[in-house]
């Protein structure tokens, strides 16, 4: 994508660090994506991208609502959707540009298949290849997770911040593995190492980003994960860190947006104890 012509005119601050404002427009057009998915649920058409992933109708009519939205208001705004004609091959051409909106119109799409009811909206605004603004946007629960970069997170527009557990064996832990897991994998080599070194109980959800953003209002207290895109964990990843939270690459160095691998927990004490198990 050529971003020559991304100017100022459509930013809606002046100051280039209060990216408040931004947020209305993203809520309101997470909103508008979860009526989508509520009237698609149980009707959908369902096709297979590739072995075990999956794509519904209400996927794409989402994003496309998403997309409409944003580029109504900021029409020289890179975008990036996880239902983007070859989406994968494009995160490193629009992560740098001046503005990119990252977006999973629909994360949990197994859960959605099943009316299984735990799936989000994912919305996160990039400045310059940093985070700035995101939203996770539960539809049925009608929970909104939003964060502006120094602005704090809140969850209803009420501030959230993560728990205090500081120890591994009274934690609760959640944790993502790729669609075609192997048995002899470094996924499960980390899996059985917290499972059998500590006595952390450990959640397999279906939402990455749900998962950031419970981690970040105190409903768990850490979660690891190996197998996500940058629109999995772009708007989470803000709000568990606005909330207080800490979040590294799964090796133990700083977390890089174009290798989304990585643990985060809510206190660097935590983080530390579950990094520990992830290093085989």
């Amino acid at each position: 994508m050529d971003n020559s012509n991304q100017g100022e005119t459509d930013e809606p601050i002046s100051s280039g660090s209060d990216y408040s404002d931004f947020l209305v427009v993203c809520k309101a057009a997470a909103r508008a994506a979860g009526e989508v998915l509520k009237d698609g649920m149980g009707k959908a058409p369902v096709t297979e991208k590739s072995p075990g992933d999956f794509v519904t109708q209400a996927d794409i009519a989402s994003q496309e609502t998403i997309e409409a939205m944003i580029h109504t208001s900021f029409p020289t705004h890179g975008f990036l959707g996880e239902e983007n004609q070859s989406a994968d091959d494009k995160p490193n051409q629009l992560v740098d540009s001046e503005f990119c909106w990252v977006v999973d119109p629909l994360d949990g799409t197994t859960n959605y298949i099943h009316q299984l009811r735990s799936f989000s909206v994912s919305i996160a605004l990039l400045h310059r290849g940093k985070i700035v603004a995101g939203i996770v946007y539960d539809p049925l629960l009608d929970e909104m997770y939003a964060a502006s970069l120094g602005g704090g997170a809140t969850l209803n527009e009420a501030p959230i911040r993560v728990s205090q557990c500081t120890n591994i064996d009274q934690s609760l832990l959640v944790c993502s593995f790729s669609t075609n897991v192997q048995q002899d994998s470094i996924e499960l080599k980390r899996f059985t190492n917290i499972l059998c070194n500590t006595q952390s109980t450990i959640r397999r959800l279906g939402s990455a980003a749900l998962n950031l953003a419970y981690v970040a209002c105190g409903r768990l207290d850490g979660y690891w994960a190996t197998s996500l895109k940058l629109w999995d964990m772009a708007a989470g990843t803000l709000i568990l860190t606005e909330a207080g939270g800490v979040i590294e690459h799964i090796d133990a160095k700083p977390l890089q947006l174009d290798d989304p691998q990585f643990v985060a927990a809510n206190n660097p004490r935590l983080l530390s104890q579950v990094s520990k198990w992830m290093q085989v």
